[in-house]
């Protein structure tokens, strides 16, 4: 019986429960993010180790992936807590190649707004990367 007699934890041991349980919570968190940052590394450094390669290609798509987060943080012992929201905006553009075969890039150069779907020319490409497009003379 808990001395405020409400009745037993429903945790079954007050707040030893809450002793085993936020480690694990705080144990789980960090792997994640350990793992997200070498996922993240190990692709980046993929792309860059890639060999650049120029395909003709027609951009078919463009689209746009925002995320938005929320960081919480505060000045010291009384002070308020503040939160401050960002977002990321990442770019890609879709190509489809003479024989058919489509692919999304994900433009790490500033593409986005030079190019309109429809435009045909040569694309330099980096693994999952579009780094240039030259547009040809003879756009349809």
């Amino acid at each position: 019986m808990m001395p405020d007699g409400f009745g037993p934890s429903p945790f079954g041991g007050g707040f030893n429960f809450m002793f085993t349980l936020v480690p694990i919570i705080i144990a789980i968190g960090f792997v994640v993010v350990i793992g997200g940052i070498i996922f993240n590394g190990a692709r980046y450094a993929k792309n860059a180790r890639s060999p650049k390669e120029s395909v003709y290609a027609r951009v078919v798509a463009k689209r746009m992936d925002v995320r938005t987060s929320t960081h919480h943080h505060g000045h010291g012992a009384g002070d308020h807590m503040h939160a401050t929201r960002s977002s990321r905006t990442h770019y890609f553009i879709t190509l489809e190649f003479e024989n058919g075969d489509r692919r999304e890039y994900l433009d790490v150069k500033g593409l986005y707004g030079l190019v309109v779907e429809g435009d045909q020319g040569y694309a330099a490409v980096q693994g999952d990367w579009i780094v240039a497009f030259e547009r040809s003379a003879t756009n349809d």
